[in-house]
């Protein structure tokens, strides 16, 4: 059973955004082309945040907040994710590494420890040069 649902989608910023020698095309919001021929295996493309500090980053908080007592499942909707991994890390109140769970394949589910406070969530580059990026879905979900 979904108790809430949640689309995560390529944001603007190129902050957060690896660019070096990257061709971007955004045709709306759930239509985003990625072309890097050159990008080593393991870079990590695109990052989002739970909690972000505005004075620094100069970028909004993209992902909902979770909490380490419920269960999640992730829906990965990019064309070309064979070669990409979404990699999940969960940080403390001190912004300390708590835990990190990898997405292979289209979805999986998941559980954040307990003491997470806020994470992030990072599309690493599994070996591709190219890719289609729809939306991202993060579901909380029970049991039953």
């Amino acid at each position: 059973m979904i108790l809430g649902s949640w689309r995560i989608y390529w944001n603007e910023y190129s902050a957060e955004t690896y660019l070096y020698g990257a061709e971007v095309t955004i045709h709306n919001k759930e239509d985003v082309e990625y072309r890097n021929i050159l990008m080593p295996p393991g870079t990590v493309i695109k990052q989002w945040f739970s909690a972000t500090n505005y004075q620094m980053q100069k970028i909004e908080p993209a992902l909902p907040i979770i909490d380490g007592e419920s269960k999640y499942h992730i829906i990965l909707n990019i064309d070309g994710v064979e070669e990409a991994i979404v990699r999940l890390v969960f940080l403390d109140r001190y912004g300390q590494e708590a835990g990190i769970t990898i997405v292979r394949g289209n979805e999986m589910d998941f559980k954040c420890p307990l003491k997470t406070y806020s994470y992030k969530m990072q599309l690493i580059n599994g070996g591709g040069s190219y890719f289609r990026f729809h939306y991202i879905t993060i579901q909380e979900i029970t049991d039953e």
